[in-house]
């Protein structure tokens, strides 16, 4: 995509119009429920802002949406971001946006998350002294949490700085992961919207559930660290989460079947689904496994989309 023109005042040189893409992402990875994410190279929204005298914040226009999204910018994650934003540096000036969405709704690829941080990160160019990444963070947890109902940063720290994040409530921890591996994202028509899968984990857990899942985890960062595809195969399952989400995904058992059958070292729900992420050792892998993921949510009797990244893919970017 090209870059536009950047409009600037005629006194003092202040930017007034950037425009940044983020990329949708796969979060929780399995095993780090609202904590751990990576950007998914080559799909993406796209957020224009505006400064304006105006101390507001206006939605000038949302495009390539399925269904229609809030106008309103308190109501709008990429709004309401951006009113966070103003408050907390206390802007004596406001900024009007216009979305182009590239990521489908309700898919488990953070969506809602990718509009948030497209717009923090093209408003920060507007600044008289624009912010680090990780400071845009608390305004991006505020946004997020208009369209999740929460504040969980698995979605917002990848696109923010790039390749797997570790995002709790107070920091971002970027996790390294080796350059050879690739991540598979098989996307079938279909929605889950993000609160009716939150409702699915409503009900009791037991202390061993807990116990397994932080074992996988701590497998799974170790693998990463020392770039052992032999502890990410111990670690990449989920026994909290998936067992009570997956009935909700038509076709996604014997998708992850057909995954693990390929040779990924894991698979599981991105985001709260219907998307499904594996794992691979390498591009090659990641590709040939492809059709027979999609080829199983085809017999469910649905369509999908697939992309093969690097799980080491970068984060938003200014255009």
């Amino acid at each position: 995509m090209q870059a536009p023109a950047r409009a600037d005042a005629a006194a003092g040189g202040t930017q007034l119009e950037a425009r940044a893409w983020s990329p949708a992402s796969v979060a929780n990875v399995a095993v780090g429920f609202d904590l751990l994410g990576y950007p998914l190279a080559g799909v993406g929204d796209t957020v224009s802002v505006r400064r304006i005298d105006s101390p507001q914040v206006r939605i000038a226009a949302i495009r390539g949406a399925e269904v229609a999204l809030p106008g309103t910018a308190a109501d709008n994650t990429a709004g309401a971001a951006l009113i966070s934003l103003r408050q907390a540096l206390r802007l004596p000036f406001g900024f009007e946006i216009e979305i182009d969405k590239g990521i489908p709704l309700s898919s488990g690829m953070g969506g809602s998350a990718a509009s948030c941080v497209a717009a923090l990160v093209a408003a920060n160019e507007l600044l008289p002294e624009p912010l680090e990444r990780e400071r845009l963070y608390p305004y991006a947890l505020d946004g997020e949490a208009v369209a999740s109902g929460s504040r969980h940063g698995d979605n917002l720290g990848p696109m923010l700085l790039g390749g797997l994040v570790l995002s709790t409530l107070e920091r971002l921890v970027r996790i390294p992961v080796s350059a050879a591996w690739h991540s598979l994202l098989v996307h079938p028509d279909a929605q889950l919207e993000t609160r009716r899968a939150r409702a699915a984990l409503q009900g009791a857990y037991q202390l061993k559930e807990f116990v397994a899942q932080s074992g996988n985890l701590a497998l799974l960062l170790a693998g990463c660290h020392a770039g052992d595809a032999g502890l990410v195969r111990a670690g990449l399952r989920d026994v909290l989460v998936e067992p009570r989400r997956a009935p909700l995904i038509a076709g996604f058992d014997a998708a992850k079947q057909a995954a693990l059958a390929a040779g990924a070292m894991g698979a599981s729900i991105s985001g709260a689904g219907p998307s499904l992420f594996a794992w691979f050792e390498s591009r090659a892998e990641a590709d040939a496994a492809a059709a027979a993921v999609r080829q199983a949510f085809g017999d469910a009797g649905f369509g999908s989309q697939a992309w093969v990244s690097p799980i080491a893919s970068p984060g938003a970017v200014v255009l």
